[in-house]
């Protein structure tokens, strides 16, 4: 089978998937459309890593498949292509592999649901857009699956759409995800305005030669790679939820379990980043943009983990860790590290997927209650969902031996991040700065992570109750009751349970990721052999020795993440397990600080108070004052009151009298006859 063959087939399965289970579905079945689907990601997952290993082992060169022609307007082309080189490869993997084990996962997950031809269609064409997106050998095909997954992700939030909060999630994320595809538009435009193309092999060869190319506006100088990247960079801020544009990610958790893992593991919030590490011969004549990417990206991580620290919604902590752990990424790529940002986004995909994936298991044996503070000691009761959320702990955390270089996944990567940062720092503030956030992040991550484990997993089981006494001293199920992650009545009086092998299996699948990917492929993606690996496919200017000089950083960098993860996991430890009940009496002191954290730094209050009251306001002014009183009032509105006034009156003269129109009949012939004889005369 040649490799064009094997790329398309690769791409288009999932959306032949998508075709026939939301066409057909309800003719061929359940069954059927979950065979159908599920059966095509596994093809297109085990041709991914055909393809993976072709281009790493394999001897395969960078190629393109062309597809079809798309908008030739004058000097504006864009064609259906398939570009196949190292990081679209390792985007391939990710993409189909956490995919199909979210659709196997799905078959005991939605078990019960009587929507499931719905739901696999929808999980297959988030999939299809998703692959189109990393495999675009031009911007207007990135765009194409950019908005193609906002679509999808829009109809997975919202798939339970009976209930009020899914459907305003799901508009939340359109609309939110609007604002910074906009600023993505202005970007392509920028491009295409300097460089006259929108294909990458067309214009990442000119950018050397544009480098001093600036735009002039209000009097000032702009330069125009920088412009152009920093305006793309909205774009990405948008679909992977960084800082100012990130309230739509939480949110997000009301769509089902198996929604979350695939948006927020390997698909939509990775985008972005996959995105700058992409153009990465753009950001590196962009020193503004990227000094922009390490601080959003760094605040980014700051800001989620703080509030990931209050939350009690399982799903909730585990969503604010994926935004924070997509500004260790976009930092990353900031000052410089692209090569570490993807690794991490690789390893990320793993153990991201396995707690999402494991948070639903708890889901399912907890009657689809989500409220941290209605669990604990579950381990005994599901004690191969407990093994395999650990393994994800210890892989978000980090543990490991530094001298040793032995841990699990998140070890390599995320330590590789926050040492790239430090070497940045000794000659870019921001970066020292991206480097000082980084392992205070870290901490906070081992402390919210394992707070999570403690209060699901250990202490006294608290599910055999009702009602408990929130945070802010009612009774009441966390607002969340609302929002289960599932449609179904279920009492809380059942005792919990293991899930299903249909659930375990993939978890399973997944742990090995989260154990291994960061040992087996470090050398490829950040070590001695990233050269040969990533080839062209990532550019790294002659300024930029970041990498080579991770190997001559101090002893107490290396130590720095582990020694405040070791801080965190104590800290968790004490509160939660030796002090049981301790967390509760902190959220119960609703203190300054909790607070800030709890409601998310009041980000939400602060865009219904300016923004959202804003434009509900503008749109009364349109409407009632605009629309109503002057276009209607004057149009439409005005010419019948009008008309009917006329009428109305000029009515008024036919009485139905024989002698009123005698009468009116004399005036006239009175009238005519003086005409005449004033004529005559």
């Amino acid at each position: 089978m040649s490799h064009s063959l094997i790329v398309s087939l690769l791409v288009f399965a999932p959306l032949l998937g998508a075709v026939v289970a939301g066409l057909f579905g309800r003719r061929i079945g359940n069954v059927a459309s979950q065979s159908v689907t599920t059966g095509l990601l596994l093809a297109a997952c085990a041709l991914a890593w055909t393809t993976f290993v072709g281009m790493t082992w394999g001897g395969w060169e960078p190629f393109t498949v062309a597809l079809a022609p798309f908008i030739h307007v004058g000097k504006f082309v864009a064609d259906w292509s398939i570009r196949i080189d190292a990081l679209s490869s390792v985007m391939l993997i990710v993409v189909t592999t956490v995919s199909s084990l979210v659709h196997v996962y799905s078959w005991g997950y939605m078990a019960e649901d009587d929507s499931k031809p719905r739901f696999f269609a929808y999980l297959s064409l988030f999939t299809f857009a998703m692959l189109s997106l990393v495999t675009a050998a031009d911007f207007m095909q990135m765009f194409f699956g950019w908005e193609g997954v906002g679509l999808a992700s829009y109809l997975l939030i919202g798939f339970w759409f009976k209930k009020p909060t899914a459907n305003a999630a799901s508009i939340k994320a359109f609309v939110v995800n609007r604002v910074g595809d906009f600023g993505f538009a202005l970007g392509i435009m920028t491009v295409f305005w300097a460089f006259g193309s929108i294909k990458f092999a067309e214009i990442f060869p000119q950018i050397a030669s544009h480098a001093h190319l600036a735009w002039t506006f209000a009097g000032r100088q702009w330069p125009l790679i920088d412009l152009a990247c920093a305006l793309l960079f909205v774009g990405a801020m948008g679909k992977s939820a960084q800082f100012f544009l990130h309230t739509w990610l939480p949110d997000a958790m009301e769509g089902p379990t198996p929604v979350s893992a695939l948006i927020h593991a390997a698909t939509m919030v990775t985008a972005g980043v996959y995105m700058v590490c992409l153009l990465s011969p753009m950001f590196e004549y962009a020193p503004v943009a990227k000094q922009i990417v390490t601080v959003i990206g760094a605040v980014t991580a700051l800001f989620a983990a703080t509030v990931g620290l209050a939350q009690n919604d399982i799903k909730r902590v585990i969503a604010y860790s994926t935004c924070s752990q997509l500004g260790y990424m976009f930092f990353a790529a900031g000052v410089g590290a692209y090569q570490g940002a993807m690794f991490h986004l690789f390893t990320h995909a793993f153990f991201k997927a396995l707690l999402f994936l494991g948070a639903g298991s708890v889901i399912m044996g907890m009657h689809h209650e989500q409220d941290m503070r209605k669990m604990g000691g579950l381990w005994r009761l599901m004690p191969i969902t407990y093994a395999v959320m650990l393994i994800g702990t210890i892989a978000i955390t980090g543990m490991g031996l530094p001298g040793l270089e032995l841990g699990f996944a998140g070890f390599y990567s995320k330590d590789a991040i926050i040492e790239s940062a430090f070497v940045a720092g000794q000659h870019n503030p921001v970066g020292m700065f991206a480097f000082i956030i980084g392992v205070i992040v870290a901490g906070l991550t081992a402390f919210y992570s394992w707070r999570l484990v403690f209060m699901t997993f250990h202490g006294h089981a608290k599910w055999g109750h009702d009602h408990h006494a929130d945070d802010h001293g009612h009774a009441h199920d966390d607002g969340h009751h609302a929002a289960h992650d599932d449609h179904h009545g279920h009492g809380h009086d059942h005792k919990p349970h293991e899930s299903p092998w249909v659930v375990i299996l993939p978890l399973l699948a997944l742990s090995v990721g989260a154990i291994f990917a960061g040992g087996v492929f470090v050398e490829k993606f950040i070590g001695e052999e990233r050269g040969e690996f990533w080839g062209k496919a990532i550019f790294t200017g002659a300024g930029n020795t970041v990498l080579e000089n991770l190997r001559h950083i101090p002893e107490w960098v290396t130590l720095a993440p582990l020694v405040v993860s070791v801080i965190g996991l104590i800290a968790a430890w004490y509160v939660y397990v030796l002090r049981e009940g301790m967390g509760a009496r902190i959220a119960a002191g609703k203190g300054p600080l909790w607070t800030f954290f709890y409601n998310k730094w009041f980000f939400d209050e602060l865009y219904e108070a300016t923004f959202v009251r804003a434009a509900r306001f503008l749109g009364d002014l349109f409407w009632k004052g605009g629309d109503q009183k002057v276009i209607d009032g004057l149009g439409p509105n005005g010419v019948a009151a009008a008309s009917y006034l006329v009428g109305r009156r000029t009515g008024r003269l036919q009485t139905g009298y024989l002698y009123h129109y005698a009468f009116v009949m004399l005036l006239g012939v009175a009238g005519l006859l003086t005409y005449a004889i004033l004529k005559w005369r």
